[in-house]
């Protein structure tokens, strides 16, 4: 039997370090904090390989005294807190004490600091937690931290490292969320000598427009709430901007980014009447509530929070977004007739022209010819079985651009068009994943479009996956994409969107689950992009068609999300509706 045993206290660091330290980006956002803690009006940032190799944090805040710079590096020492008092109510986005010695103990670090009132500045090395005698140096009034050969001391842990490019995209993400919060300071960003990002202190209406882009800027909707203990601040995007990824959802607690299941659940419940339900919103939000009222103490990355009185904090963040949100819709009507494309001759589509139904022309004439020849024109050169033979029956209109009329034997059925071709396309891909016969289409016109760095590190490492559902995407540069084929059953859909879901999935789950135990929720997403969407005008040979896809596939009474595909209305139903034979 193996002996207890108390750790050294370079692997109880090391230890400490994985719950800290999970990759560059770890590093980053916590230099960055003490950065921002320190009062900096300036910060730069220097990356070398993604992070890996070198990164570097320059800022001119209040700077370190040269006799605390080795309590700098020393575990459980910091200058923000001193009393459990103090601990439940932080103010600071660091408080631990923790951080730059778990960083020091898997990394090589170098510490360079000048407090205000001091005649030069005094650095100070580190490699694997042991900590070297101090120097004098020459800097300006703040601190610089460079943290080199990230895991040099760990191998194990280096080997999880992903590529270049994508531990860059993730120190690029903590960036942007560290100059969200904080307008009034200038930052920038370089990584291998290259400047990516120069942001000049400016208010938060430019700040955000200038790292979340102008199509933001142009949706975006203020909001400006505030009650006792509790004010909330920012932009919400109006829900004609929408995301097929939580990617642009920015949330503040007193200056510290989070992730929060109560205010996530506000926030959706606020968009719940406005927004499809596969699409996602987009917003930067800052909650400022009492220190007292919330533990920040939860999560070893400090990412997660707890608040005293969750139901009250749920409430006022849902209020306030719905305020906003009811204010950008303006107060036209609703106009059920919305424009709509229409049918040419020759099978063309125009746009613009308005009508609630979209009805087949001669009825009469097309029923006369069915009795009489026992088939059902669909249209010019196309014939149909019998008329009684389906069980669907046989298209007679559209209504508004969403429901297919048809009449079969037993009598009106009603179809939800986008549900019952959701099915159609999801049991497809289905079938042609597990036979391995999914078929690409190659597009004669490559589908561009933006994309951040993540997205484009993604594509890079993940073409086996991609190939395999059917994509063929390359980059066009660090932030652009071309989607040059996808399966043939989604040909149609909104390639952009489509692509961009999927690299979503791949980003949060990995190539690995996503072809594995997140394969059917992909293919549903998936398929609900490729199937025809509300308003797209059908002619009949199309509505018919449909109608037969849906009596060949498994399961298309519901679509992938539960709801009913299809409703049959009898002959007996109607003659109740109108009080015939009473």
């Amino acid at each position: 039997m193996a002996s207890i045993r108390i750790l050294s206290d370079t692997l109880i660091s090391q230890i400490a370090a994985g719950e800290v330290v999970e990759r560059p980006a770890s590093v980053l956002k916590e230099l960055l904090e003490n950065s921002l803690d320190a009062g900096a009006s300036s910060i730069d940032v220097s990356l070398v390989q993604g992070g890996v190799k070198q990164i570097r944090v320059t800022d001119d805040g209040g700077g370190i005294a040269a006799d605390d710079l080795p309590l700098a590096l020393a575990r459980h020492a910091t200058s923000k807190i001193a009393s459990l008092g103090d601990l439940e109510q932080v103010r600071s986005l660091g408080f631990r004490g923790e951080a730059l010695a778990s960083i020091a103990s898997v990394a090589r670090l170098g510490l360079t600091s000048r407090a205000g009132d001091a005649r030069h500045a005094t650095s100070l090395r580190a490699e694997g937690g042991q900590a070297g005698a101090l120097q004098p140096a020459a800097h300006a009034t703040g601190t610089t931290i460079e943290v080199e050969d990230l895991y040099f001391n760990t191998p194990a842990r280096r080997k999880f490292l992903r590529t270049e490019a994508t531990e860059f995209s993730h120190c690029e993400q903590v960036y942007s969320r560290a100059a969200l919060s904080r307008s009034e300071v200038a930052f920038s960003l370089r990584h291998n000598g290259r400047v990516i990002s120069h942001l000049a202190a400016t208010d938060a209406p430019r700040r955000t427009g200038a790292i979340l882009g102008a199509e933001f800027a142009a949706a975006a909707r203020p909001v400006a709430e505030q009650i006792a203990g509790l004010a909330l601040s920012g932009f919400v995007a109006s829900p004609n901007y929408t995301r097929g990824s939580r990617d642009e959802q920015y949330l503040y607690v007193n200056g510290r980014f989070v992730r929060d299941k109560v205010l996530a659940h506000a926030l959706s419940d606020a968009y719940r009447d406005v927004l499809h339900g596969d699409r996602y919103p987009a917003y930067v939000l800052f909650l400022a509530i009492d220190p007292a009222a919330v533990d920040v103490n939860v999560h070893p990355a400090k990412i997660e929070v707890r608040f005293r009185d969750s139901r009250a904090v749920h409430r006022f963040v849902y209020h306030a977004v719905s305020k906003a949100l009811a204010a950008s819709a303006g107060n036209a009507p609703v106009v059920y007739a919305a424009p709509m494309a229409a049918v040419q001759p020759g099978g063309g589509m125009k746009q613009g022209s308005l009508g609630i139904a979209q009805p087949v022309a001669s009825y009469d004439a097309m029923f006369s010819e069915a009795r009489s020849t026992g088939r059902m024109p669909l249209s010019a050169g196309t014939e149909s079985p019998p008329p009684e033979s389906p069980p669907l029956g046989y298209a007679l209109a559209q209504l508004h651009g969403v429901y297919i009329l048809a009449q079969n034997v037993r009598g009106l059925v009603l179809v939800d068009m986008h549900a019952a071709h959701e099915r159609i396309v999801y049991e497809r891909l289905k079938s042609a994943l597990d036979a391995r016969t999914l078929a690409m289409q190659k597009l004669l016109i490559p589908v561009t479009f933006n994309a951040d760095r993540l997205d484009v590190a993604t594509v890079e490492e993940n073409q086996s996956a991609l190939h395999a559902l059917g994509f063929e995407l390359a980059p066009l540069s660090p932030t652009a994409l071309a989607v040059r084929a996808v399966p043939v059953e989604l040909a149609a859909g909104n390639i952009a969107e489509l692509a961009r879901a999927v690299l979503a999935d791949l980003r949060e789950y990995g190539a690995s689950r996503l072809l594995t135990e997140r394969r059917d929720e992909l293919l549903a997403t998936m398929a609900c992009h490729g199937a025809v969407r509300a308003n797209r005008a059908l002619g009949v040979a199309e509505m018919n068609a449909l109608l037969r896809d849906m009596e060949d596939t498994e399961r298309a009474g519901q679509c992938n999300h539960g709801r009913p595909t299809w409703y049959q209305m009898s002959l007996a139903d109607l003659d109740k509706l109108f009080l015939r034979g009473q």
